[in-house]
């Protein structure tokens, strides 16, 4: 009888009352703070455009310097940042003699050949102005400049000494 006793003690499982409280309340603040996120697609569109204009940046900068060129970034538009490169090492600007720099993989999308992005609807950027890096990595204006993307707090900073975007 002492047996069956214990084998009944170690059958019987479950969850108490408090237990099950507790796991209501943290989905119930899950639901409440989380949720509301998933469903906001313009969080998610501002957060990608800024790391995609940050990469952009970089991929300029370190395109100068592995070129050795003058690589400009332009904004033709408050939701578009274009790249061009010179043609020629003495070249001092993109206008008169420049050519399109091709993304990495050759072009994207693919009727275009120069390296552009473009923001999703409902995201822009503010702060902007056009500028060149030299074939040192270093922007052509005299202080720091801040570009910020709608919907994102931090702004991109290029540094005015190094050409370090972040």
């Amino acid at each position: 009888m002492n047996i069956s006793f214990e084998r009944r003690v170690a059958v019987q499982c479950g969850f108490t009352l408090t237990e099950l409280v507790t796991v209501m309340v943290i989905v119930g603040i899950m639901a409440a703070i989380v949720a509301p996120r998933f469903f906001d697609r313009g969080t998610f569109d501002s957060r990608g455009f800024y790391d995609q204009t940050i990469s952009t940046l970089r991929y300029a900068q370190k395109t100068a310097i592995s070129q050795r060129r003058l690589v400009c970034v332009t904004f033709p538009s408050a939701t578009r940042v274009v790249l061009r490169t010179t043609s020629n090492f003495a070249d001092v600007n993109c206008t008169s003699n420049g050519r399109d720099l091709h993304n990495p993989s050759g072009y994207y999308p693919p009727a275009q050949t120069t390296y552009t992005i473009d923001a999703p609807a409902g995201v822009t950027l503010s702060g902007y102005a056009d500028f060149n890096f030299n074939a040192l990595g270093k922007p052509s204006f005299a202080a720091k400049q801040n570009i910020t993307v709608t919907g994102y707090a931090t702004p991109i900073q290029v540094e005015v000494e190094t050409g370090y975007v972040h």
